[in-house]
Order: structure tokens, then sequence, then C-alpha cells
């Protein structure tokens, strides 16, 4: 294969076999990958789940051959050059690596003829959308100079089709999307349209603007699989609330990056409306999702430095939220009681719940069990990596008939359903569905799982008692409990039940 001709694509020490578009492609590593934490499944043939880089032993870096191959079973873990891989049971996909296919210059130390130093190439393949300031605070002068600092950042992060894409979103009294994230591919189109920008003058209502970006910028040309980012851009101080906003883009896995400039002084702290509004605009409050400018004159050594920042892929904790990263067990009655009927409703239920989330192979998994006095796997965890095939299944199900063994379908789902699914706190939820009484005892099952690490939430229907769906319940037992007489009434817990395992898995994570 010598001869191929593949345009090189750089990646990053976290990018994923899933990743591959191709059958056959050439990857640049980038050195000192096996610093990084980052989980390989498999020996020579590696589960798509895992990571590129650390799939190679060394450090060095430079080119590598990647082959995309079909699925299998047993993937063996083995230990080599300071990278342990894991062992795997199954993956619906795999890979493998040749190293050094052939010698390219390394784009990380690349020198011109001249001699002189090139800045090293970002690797920034995520979707951002620049969030300006437009308020009166700010006003004509600065507002310009701030386009102009936005422009020279577009050509530092290399805008492109295989680097990041840019939109534009203003903050005044009311939020203005400019242009989406698929409008501009270029740098010079983008720095054209950003020239193009009229100032609007208002508040500087942040939060609001924020809100639009995550409900409706978004929505728009995002490539699956990357980051997505909000750069937001605040002269002086915001004018609403932005914790609202910033939980919103938390659960939707979006980065909130703030780049406060000319911060308030301190005669002028009386007049802002929330002074830890940074702390709550970011995912976390660690440093690294804020960039403070101390004023808009002379911000050009600030344009490398905040690029940098934002190209540090792997810091961008808020991308693996409750919507990408859970495994959902549905735990479904099939006693006579129901009937056909009211089991469709049921199925309708748990499908609308499945609907929320982000299912794939690298995603969110779904899982269903039925139970009368015997159990029956319906489909497991790894039977459908595809979302529309997941929820297809689940509408699926037909009809079991006969008693409630609730106690024993617990113990039998966390054996079977997550027991190939080992995940870290607040990753492994099972809903239970119930209409009657158990025949037999649900509080040891139900403790048993909570052990195992699996949130069980209990949804009871017409005449389960509040007993049993309690003693099932994690705590606390009111936030995962709900009832409701009539099977009607399934679809109003669609929402409570989809916040309060997002509610979980921000509080565990």
């Amino acid at each position: 294969s010598g001869s191929d001709s593949s345009v090189t694509t750089p990646i990053t020490c976290t990018t994923r076999g899933a990743d591959l578009t191709e059958e056959k492609q050439l990857v640049l590593c980038p050195p000192n990958c096996t610093l990084w934490r980052v989980s390989v499944f498999g020996s020579r043939v590696y589960a798509a789940v895992s990571s590129w880089r650390r799939s190679i032993a060394g450090s060095s870096g430079g080119p590598v051959k990647v082959h995309k191959l079909q699925g299998r079973q047993n993937y063996l873990g083995s230990y080599s050059h300071g990278v342990q891989s894991q062992a795997l049971s199954r993956w619906t996909a795999s890979f493998t690596v040749a190293r050094r296919w052939r010698q390219i210059p390394n784009m990380f130390n690349i020198v011109h003829s001249t001699g002189e130093n090139v800045t090293r190439r970002l690797n920034c393949q995520m979707e951002i959308a620049l969030l300006l300031d437009s308020s009166n605070n700010i006003g004509q002068r600065r507002f310009n100079l701030q386009k102009n600092f936005i422009s020279k950042l577009a050509v530092m992060l290399k805008i492109g089709p295989n680097g990041p894409h840019v939109g534009v979103v203003q903050a005044s009294d009311t939020p203005q999307t400019e242009f989406l994230l698929t409008n501009y591919t270029q740098p010079k189109d983008v720095v054209f349209a950003i020239k193009e920008v009229a100032y609007l003058g208002g508040n500087t209502n942040t939060g609001k603007a924020i809100m639009h970006t995550v409900e409706s910028f978004f929505q728009t040309g995002v490539r699956r699989g990357h980051p997505r980012v909000i750069v937001v851009f605040i002269d002086g101080w915001p004018s609403d609330d932005l914790e609202d906003a910033a939980v919103l883009a938390r659960e939707s896995g979006i980065n909130v990056f703030l780049v406060p400039v000319a911060k308030p002084a301190l005669e002028e702290l009386g007049m802002v409306r929330d002074k830890d509004y940074m702390k709550k605009a970011v995912c976390k409050d660690n440093g690294y999702f804020t960039y403070a400018i101390p004023s808009w004159f002379g911000t050009t050594k600030h344009v490398k430095p905040l690029a940098q920042k934002l190209c540090s892929v792997d810091q961008l904790l808020c991308s693996k939220t409750c919507y990408n990263s859970v495994n959902l067990g549905f735990l479904i009655d099939g006693s006579s009681s129901i009937g056909e009927g009211n089991f469709r409703l049921i199925l309708d239920f748990i499908t609308a719940v499945a609907r929320s989330f982000d299912i794939s192979d690298i995603g969110s998994r779904v899982g269903a069990v039925q139970f009368t006095y015997d159990q029956r796997m319906e489909f497991n965890m790894y039977d459908y990596p595809v979302k529309d095939d997941a929820l297809r299944a689940l509408q699926g199900i037909p009809y079991m008939s006969g008693g409630t063994a609730t106690g024993d379908a617990v113990a039998y789902a966390t054996q079977n359903l997550f027991l190939a699914r080992k995940a870290g706190p607040g990753r492994n939820f099972l809903i239970v569905v119930t209409d009657g009484q158990s025949y037999d005892d649900v509080r040891g099952p139900a403790l048993a799982a909570q052990k195992e690490g699996i949130t069980i939430y209990s949804v009871g229907v017409a005449w389960a008692p509040m007993d049993d769906l309690q003693t099932m319940a994690s705590e606390p037992k009111d936030s995962h409990t709900f009832f409701t007489r009539e099977f009607t009434g399934l679809q109003q817990f669609q929402q409570p039940l989809v916040r309060g395992i997002c509610r979980d898995f921000t509080e565990a994570n």
C-alpha cells in the first residue's frame, strides 16, 4: 500500500476507531499519548470504541494506516510499551493499524525552508458558535475591535472541512444568529461574513443568547461526534441570568467557553447582577473554560493562546452527558392483568423515554427484559447500536401474559442485562414498569442491583402497591418513584424520568 496517496488526517490522543469514516485511512498521531488515560480494547485487532493512538506502542507520534474491519467477539487484552489494553467480550466494529505506513513530514514539527518554525497545526475538529457582545455597553468602536479579534481567531483555528466549523450569534436585547456552521467553510469567507455583521446595541442578555444558541443554532448542520462549543464574549458583565442557560447547555452536551473582556472594576461590582456568573456559566469551574482578556486594545497576543485552549479537545468535558453516556434497561411487566392494549401503551412510553437519548455504538445503549413468572430477554445492550433500530425493537416486543414475579425479574436483569456493560457511577439505569403486586420479594434483588451500581426507577400503574415501588426505587425514593392509576397517564412521566436520569448522571459524574 506504499503507493496510496490518501490525504493524512490529524487526530488527537482520544480519537476512537468509531470515528473512522473510510475503510482505509491514513492518520497523523500526536506524540506522548501514553500519558492519556484512554481505553483500548484488544490486541492487534481492536474494538472500534478504542483510541486509535493508544493502540500503537511507543510515544513518538507520526503517520499510521488504519484499516476498518467487522465487529467480532473476544478481544484479548495485552500489555506493551506502557499501554495496557483491555479484554472485551464483543463489539460491533473493529480496526487494525500499521505503524509508520510510510515516512512523511511530521506536521507537528514542520520547518520552512527559510528556517522559520511553523506554528503547530491545530487539530480542532469541532462545532463552534462565537457569541458576540453587541450591547450598548461595548459600543461601536470596541464592537469593531471584537470583530477583528474573532476574525483572527477564525484564521488561527484553520476553519475547513477537516477542521472546525464556525458560526456567529449576537447577544443583545434579543439574540440574533448571523450565520450558521455550514454557511461558510473557508477562513476567508468567514472573515468576510464577520466583517458584515452589524452592531445591534441594547442590553447584554447573554443568558438569553446562550439559550437561543443551544435550542436553535446547533439544530442545523452539526457533524455527528464533533464537540460543540459556545465561545461567549462579554464586555463588562451580563444583564441577565446565565445559570438556567448554562444548565441547558450542559444537559445538551455543549461546552460553554467564557471570554470576559474588561471585567468590572471594584467600584462597578455593585452593578453586577450575579458576581458568580462566570462560575455558573461553565460546566466545570476549574479555570479551563474561561479566558480573561483585560481590554479590547492589544488583543492580538491573545489569539493563539485562546485558539490552543479551544482546540484542546480532550479537555471538553461537557461533551459527555446523560444523553450519550448511559445504559438504559427496561424491565417490562407482561402479566395477564395488563392486557394487549395497555401493553402497547407501556411500549409507547418506554420508546418515548429511549428516543430522548443519543443511542449508538459509542453513545447510550438500550436493552429490554419482559417478565411474568418467567423472564425473557427481548434484546440486550449490544443488539441495536443504531437508534432507529432500537426504537423499532422496543415497539415490536410481543406481549407474554402470565403472573408477576418482579423480584426475580430485577435479579435477572441485573445479571443479564448489565453484566457486560460495566460502567462508572450514574451510567446504568433500570426502569421497572409494573401494574400489580409482586408474588416474590423485591427488596433483596433491588438492593443487590443498586450495589452493582444500577440506579432503579419504579413506574407503577393501576394496582401496583406503593410499598413495592418505593422498596425497589433508588434513593431518594420520592424522586425515583412514579405512579398513575391509568395506563394513559404514563406519558406524563416521560420528561420527568429523562430529567431524573440526567440529574443522577450529572451528580454522580
